[in-house]
């Protein structure tokens, strides 16, 4: 099962893949943010191309776990991307996901320039192999988010 995993900005989507098995994540692309129906077509296309059957979506938290007005957007986009794609669409807790990402690139001697361009997508990659991680019993359930959205 194909799932595609998200890092959702203001400015920027990062965009995340699994492989077929649901085992490991790769990073995909990162979506300029535009109007809403262009975000949401251009995820919809994604999902048509990978057959994704689940969409895992980094939720914001405070380090101290409350939501905050990020995570209000957050899940207003989840509910639209939902409604327009029509695959289940689970949150995952994304604290420390672009600091994770920023050591990544940075271990990989990934230029100030470059790393700009792909920490998104790298987070999203984080999120969603955090996610088939935990699927597999690798992680514990404090790091799941509020999720589905039936």
């Amino acid at each position: 099962m194909r799932v595609l995993g998200l890092d959702v900005g203001d400015k920027t989507i990062g965009v995340a893949v699994s492989d077929p098995l649901g085992l490991t994540a790769q990073g995909l692309q990162v979506i300029r943010r535009s109007a809403l129906h262009q975000d949401l077509g251009k995820l919809a296309e994604l999902c048509r191309a990978y057959q994704v059957e689940q969409i895992v979506v980094g939720m914001p938290r405070r380090t101290d776990g409350s939501f905050g007005p990020e995570a209000e957007k957050v899940q207003r986009f989840a509910k639209a991307l939902q409604q327009a794609v029509k695959v289940p669409v689970r949150f995952w807790d994304e604290r420390f996901s672009t600091v994770t990402a920023e050591r990544i690139l940075l271990e990989a001697d990934v230029s100030r320039a470059k790393r700009r361009k792909v920490v998104d997508k790298v987070a999203a990659s984080v999120i969603l192999q955090a996610y088939l991680d935990q699927q597999r019993g690798g992680l514990s359930n404090e790091r799941t988010g509020e999720d589905y959205f039936d």
